[in-house]
């Protein structure tokens, strides 16, 4: 097959792709334009190749041909697609909706648990790229399915956080994988192609899976019970496996789960010898973090304010979202504090898509705070916590 031809018939196809696909309007068709190249050839050799390649195709039921005369003996000015399919079969390549339609048939039995799934699919059928993968990488989707049912099967009961190596060989006999699926697995749990992508750190963590083991921060003038040792938390803040923690030896006035490292650090100097527990939750906290949480809540008092510092944005509620979860199984109901818009400075609010903001009023919703999410959704703004310091 002549690769001039060969390259003029995979424009051909791409365009038929697109307009199969509803993103063009135009009748998929090579013009003199797109023919150029062809048309400027001096050697005759040359010029009955591409021919004889375009030919074949034609004769296949393929393609029409048009000339710049009847007799075909100068240049062919036009060629119009007749059949999709058969273009497909004699360039050796599947169109991109028998790819997608193969891309669906792999992800279907997984659209009731992951709903996200239809949003890629419906993504693919127009020829977009979701995370920059496309249909044909639909692998990559099937392996983050795995991967997240793997880790909440690992991590949920026990609460135990695996090293994220050690999972992958388990799981795919090659320990590097996982590391590879980060753009999908955040999609699965973030559960909207349009989410704002996160560090691969944070996706790791909210499954469970570390590359090196983090310990729990915390501060406060409270009593922590461990495996070996009850003593107070040090200045500014101790650092503790989560798994040694037990419950509390004293009773804080109060509990309150930051998001962000930064704010917990100016927290935790300002605060160090108050009897209020800080808790750093590192973003989107792990299966391990959350049973630590849940312990020592159970040690505290019902009625002591439980509060959470979040960023106020779509991430910033699902946290809260989730920790709201951890409190309330401990016989708890999670307060949030400074993720009003109120608290937001005019200068610092930035505007949400429609799609974000329902998802946020969502979020707040499943944490509780119900009014708060109708005022998160008429405000229409966003910000991160750092822009509050």
């Amino acid at each position: 097959m002549d690769e001039r031809a060969r390259h003029a018939l995979n424009v051909l196809l791409t365009g038929a792709d697109r307009a199969a696909a509803g993103v063009r309007t135009r009748t998929p068709a090579l013009t003199e334009s797109h023919l150029s190249e062809y048309r400027k050839l001096r050697s005759l050799e040359a010029k009955e190749s591409f021919e004889a390649t375009l030919k074949d195709a034609r004769s296949q039921g393929a393609i029409e041909l048009r000339w710049d005369d009847h007799d075909q003996s100068g240049f062919i000015k036009r060629v119009n697609l007749l059949d999709i399919a058969r273009l497909a079969a004699f360039l050796g390549q599947p169109t991109a909706a028998s790819v997608v339609a193969e891309a669906s048939f792999s992800l279907q039995p997984h659209i009731e648990r992951f709903p996200v799934v239809a949003e890629v699919l419906q993504a693919w059928q127009k020829l977009k790229k979701v995370r920059g993968l496309a249909a044909n990488e639909v692998g990559m989707w099937v392996d983050a399915v795995a991967v997240v049912d793997f880790a909440r099967a690992n991590t949920e009961v026990e609460r135990v956080d695996l090293p994220l190596r050690v999972a992958s060989a388990r799981l795919f006999n090659d320990s590097k994988r996982i590391e590879r699926l980060h753009a999908p697995i955040d999609v699965l749990l973030l559960g909207a192609i349009d989410a704002v992508p996160r560090d691969s750190s944070d996706v790791w963590r909210e499954l469970g899976l570390f590359r090196e083991e983090q310990p729990a921060r915390l501060a406060g003038q409270v009593v922590v019970k461990r495996e070996r040792i009850a003593a107070c938390l040090d200045i500014p803040y101790s650092g503790l496996a989560p798994a040694t923690i037990l419950g509390l030896d004293s009773r804080p006035s109060a509990v309150l789960s930051i998001e962000n490292q930064t704010n917990f650090h100016i927290e935790a100097r300002a605060g160090y010898d108050k009897d209020v527990l800080l808790i750093y939750s590192a973003g989107m906290p792990s299966p391990a973090w959350r049973k630590m949480y849940t312990t020592m809540l159970r040690d505290i008092p019902v009625g002591t304010p439980v509060l959470h510092w979040g960023d106020v944005d779509e991430g910033g509620f699902r946290i809260a979202a989730r920790i709201a979860r951890e409190a309330a199984n401990s016989g708890h109901t999670l307060r949030p504090w400074k993720m009003s818009p109120d608290d937001i400075p005019e200068s610092l609010r930035r505007a949400a898509k429609a799609s974000t903001l329902t998802r946020m009023k969502h979020y707040a919703e499943e944490a509780g705070w119900g009014e708060l999410g109708e005022k998160v959704a008429a405000a229409g703004v966003t910000v991160e916590q750092e822009a509050l310091v």
